[in-house]
Order: C-alpha cells, then sequence, then structure tokens
C-alpha cells in the first residue's frame, strides 16, 4: 500500500514556494509510489499536478494520512486538524522575517517552530540554524532542484553582442525583494546598458519609466527565454531563504549580482560564478555592473563558473527523491517531543518585542502630535503677524493717499 502524503498549502497562487511544493508532490506520486494530497482553505480552480488530488482543508479533516506536511507557518494549526500518523514541517524560511516592524505576524509566526515537529528544509543554513534552536528537533535538508528539461543548459554562454543586458526579476509590492534598490543601482552606471523589468504585476510607473523593456507577468515557462537573453540577473533581495532565480539564471548561462542575503552562499560564489555586493552600497553595485559591462573577459569567466554551478545542482526528480527519503524516514521515526517552556519563552519574547514596538510607536506619534501643535502654534503667529503687517500697510497707503490728495487740491 503506497504511503498517504498530505501537503498543506495556504493556496495555489502563484509563488517559488508553492511551486517547489507542488513539483515534490507531482513527482512523490509519479516516480516514488506515493499517494499525495494537496489540501488548500478552498480549491481555486487551478489546476493539481498530474497524479495529485486537490482537497479543501475541510474536506482533508475527514481523512486520514501517513503524513500531513505544514508548509508555512499559517498551515500548521490547519495541518494539526488533519488527522495523521506523524507531522512535518516544510520549513523555506524563518518566516518571521518576512514582516515589518509592528506586524503581529512577527510574533505568531516563530512559536511554530516550537511545536513537536520534524522538520524539513531547502536551505542548509535553515537546517543550521534549526540545530541550534531547537537541538532535539529532527531536521532533513532536501536542497529545491531545477527543471532541467526547462532550463536546459548551454554548453557555453550565449554570445554576447551590444551593451550589458541587465534583469530585474520580481514584485516591487514586495519590500524584501528590493526590485527598487536593484533598478536604482542600475540607473547609477556609466557604462551602456539594457536593462529588463520582469514583475509578476504592472509596475509603479516611476519604475517602469526607468527600465528599457518591462515584462510580466509571464509563466514560469516563460523564463527560459528570458534568462538566455540576459548576461546578467541583478537580484537584491534583503530576505530569501535559498533563492532560486539567480540559479535558474546560472542554467541559461547568465551570471548574478546579489547581495549576502541568507541562502546565497548555497552556490554563489564571488569572482567565480557572481559578484556578491556589500549590503546597500547602491554606488558599488553599480560599479560592479559598469565593470562586467567593460571587462568581457572576467564576465565570460563568470558565466561559464555559473554553468558549471548549474551542472552540478540536482535536478527535480533527485531533489524529490531526497524529499521522499525524508518523508519515509519521518514516517519510520518516533513522534518528536516538544518542549512547552521554550514555546512560553518564544512567546513572552514576541511579546517583549511587541510591547517595545508599541512604545516606541506611541513615542512617534507624542513627537509627531507635539510637532504638529508647535507648527500650528507657529502658523497662528505667523498668521498674527501678518494680519499685523497687513494693517500697517493699508494704514501707509492711506496715509500716502490722504497726502497726494492735498498736494492736488493745493
Amino acid at each position: 500500500m503506497s504511503q498517504r502524503v498530505c501537503f498543506v498549502l495556504s493556496g495555489l497562487g502563484p509563488s517559488g514556494g508553492v511551486r517547489a511544493v507542488l513539483n515534490h508532490a507531482r513527482l512523490l506520486a509519479r516516480d516514488q509510489g506515493m499517494s499525495v494530497t494537496v489540501a488548500v482553505p478552498a480549491p481555486d480552480g487551478e489546476p493539481p499536478p498530474a497524479g495529485v488530488r486537490t482537497v479543501s482543508h475541510d474536506e482533508a479533516r475527514s481523512e486520514s494520512f501517513a503524513i500531513a506536511v505544514a508548509t508555512w507557518w499559517q498551515t500548521v494549526a490547519p495541518m494539526f486538524a488533519i488527522p495523521a500518523e506523524r507531522r512535518a514541517y516544510f520549513l523555506q524560511n524563518f518566516e518571521e522575517r518576512l514582516y515589518q516592524r509592528g506586524d503581529l505576524e512577527r510574533l505568531a509566526a516563530p512559536l511554530t517552530h516550537d511545536l513537536p515537529l520534524s522538520f524539513i528544509t531547502e536551505g542548509g543554513w535553515i537546517a543550521a540554524l534549526l540545530a541550534e534552536l531547537r537541538p532535539e528537533a529532527p531536521c532533513r535538508h532536501v536542497p529545491n532542484g531545477v527543471d532541467k528539461a526547462l532550463f536546459t543548459i548551454p554548453s557555453v554562454p550565449p554570445r554576447r553582442d551590444g551593451p550589458l543586458r541587465i534583469l530585474v526579476e520580481g514584485s516591487p509590492r514586495l519590500w524584501f525583494k528590493g526590485v527598487p534598490e536593484a533598478i536604482d543601482a542600475a540607473s547609477r552606471m556609466t557604462e551602456p546598458h539594457l536593462l529588463t523589468l520582469v514583475c509578476p504585476e504592472p509596475p509603479p510607473p516611476e519604475l517602469a519609466e526607468r527600465a528599457d523593456r518591462v515584462l510580466g507577468p509571464l509563466d514560469h515557462q516563460d523564463m527560459p527565454a528570458v534568462y538566455s537573453a540576459a548576461d546578467v540577473l541583478l537580484k537584491l533581495s534583503r530576505v530569501e531563504g535559498v533563492f532560486t532565480p539567480p540559479l535558474e539564471a546560472f542554467h541559461c548561462g547568465a551570471t548574478a549580482v546579489v547581495w549576502p542575503v541568507t541562502g546565497h552562499d548555497e552556490y554563489v560564489r564571488h569572482r567565480e560564478n557572481g559578484i556578491v555586493s556589500d549590503w546597500d552600497d547602491l554606488p558599488g553595485v553599480a560599479r560592479w555592473l559598469d565593470l562586467l559591462a567593460r571587462d568581457d573577459a572576467l564576465l565570460g569567466d563568470l558565466r561559464r563558473g555559473a554553468l558549471e554551478t548549474a551542472r552540478a545542482w540536482p535536478s527535480l526528480e533527485g531533489s524529490a527523491e531526497l524529499m521522499a527519503t525524508a518523508l519515509r524516514e519521518i514516517a519510520a521515526g518516533p513522534q518528536p517531543a516538544g518542549d512547552p517552556a521554550q514555546l512560553l519563552g518564544d512567546l513572552e519574547a514576541g511579546l517583549a518585542e511587541v510591547r517595545l514596538e508599541l512604545q516606541g510607536l506611541h513615542r512617534e506619534r507624542g513627537e509627531s502630535e507635539r510637532a504638529l501643535e508647535a507648527a500650528a502654534l507657529r502658523e497662528a503667529g505667523l498668521e498674527g503677524r501678518i494680519a499685523e503687517l497687513e494693517a500697517e500697510l493699508a494704514r501707509t497707503l492711506e496715509a500716502r493717499a490722504r497726502r497726494l490728495l492735498a498736494s492736488i487740491r493745493s
């Protein structure tokens, strides 16, 4: 009897994280003999992968599985409501990092890491940090594979002809993707270049007008042609698990310029297959791009290094095989223990952070209110002085008019 696995998602919308889960689901069903179900809040019309069932969270609660797998912090609670012999968490990032100051999700997300779960992660850095935070929790590293049939690796980099071709990819609406910063860095270049912007939604006009070409939304199947037409992918993300766009660009013969975001060191090696620039140094990023525009030898070396990295990277099938091994080991192993003290400690630490943030917000509000009051007082005083000057001017003009009339009459 095939092992029944249920991946719990918050939706089937387009994202790299969802795509990774669906690729695993499809290949586990096709190649590993597993019976795979994907549970979402409500089926939204997106077709399921071949060989995979899609059900609602409510429907999944009426079934039973060997393993239920959460895929995002908001899917952990629904996952615990689904009958399963074992439970796991496919952790693709420390997800509280995706939220900003004042977001209550920054308090809730990390609490899910303290639950009695086995963990699977795509990032070596995530596995290492989780081992420090939860040394007793089993964690297995399953790197994301690349679709080698879609992202076919050329024998040599596509020939460059003309200005440096730069690609910026991502949603400007997501603060951590760094799209405005990437466009700003490219605009500081002095060497000729062509900038292509790919967005999942129409970008703001002030960004679109700074690009030579704007594309999107595009299907994932359209991206190889876009990568192949670029010399450099400029990806200045601030938060990532293990970001795949530079890796996909490597498969198409392009190199990449990135910031030292978490996960970049899984495959980006400075001056070997890409450039790792300093944080927030937009002039420095521009200088690197100018150097690549001038130095054909360096650019060629980086692109050849990128192809070598791509050839050594696992395929989707190889990654799915590692996922199958991880799931079988979890199913055969003991139920992980949880430590309520650690969860409560994290809750208290999170509440303390929220209190500090609220205090800061109240302080900023008070300062703003005082500044507005002072400005209002200054404005009121200024208006009074203006009225005095206007009255004085009127008196002066009236006196001059009387003197003029008296001189005319005389």
